[in-house]
């Protein structure tokens, strides 16, 4: 079977900044992970360029800023007064975790800071990068019941058998 709209794919990959070679981020040698297509649950331009793929195939995949974690955005960058980390022993290149005025979580990186001032980014760590990623398709398939309805592809060893019906006992 070959990737297309609503097929749940698992994947294993290795992801490089495309400029330096740097290893940003992989899942060799461990679980593939696993997303339904169509569902925003992957970076467009990976996902669009496994289409077509299918079980044991084997690619190198380009994917540039913007259909990865966007170009960089120097508006992103805010100057904060220091009293508002009070408690927390900030370092150079920290990644801190926060809320958002809509209630989600927000990611930011502790780009500097003085006794007065932090500053910090609220770029994502891969923004404005070309990423390459070296990918092995592990498996193609058509979603459960449950996975169509959910979005969410359902984990081997969670409640029910994996057919979809939640009857436990295959």
């Amino acid at each position: 079977m070959k990737i297309d709209d609503n097929s749940v794919v698992s994947f294993n990959y290795e992801v490089k900044d495309a400029k330096t070679g740097e290893v940003v981020d992989s899942n060799m040698g461990q679980a593939p992970l696993s997303f339904i297509t169509g569902k925003q649950q992957i970076i467009p331009g990976l996902e669009n360029q496994m289409k077509g793929m299918q079980s044991g195939d084997s690619a190198e995949i380009l994917v540039s800023a913007a259909e990865a974690y966007g170009e960089y955005n120097p508006e992103a960058v805010q100057n904060m007064p220091r009293e508002q980390f009070a408690g927390i022993e900030l370092q150079e290149g920290m990644t801190l975790y926060g809320q958002s005025e809509d209630g989600g979580t927000v990611q930011v990186t502790v780009k500097s800071f003085d006794d007065n001032d932090v500053v910090i980014d609220f770029n994502h760590p891969l923004a404005g990068k070309d990423l390459l990623f070296n990918v092995t398709v592990a498996e193609v398939r058509e979603p459960t019941v449950n996975e169509s309805l959910s979005g969410q592809v359902e984990q081997p060893g969670a409640e029910g058998c994996g057919c979809g019906t939640g009857c436990g006992n295959h």
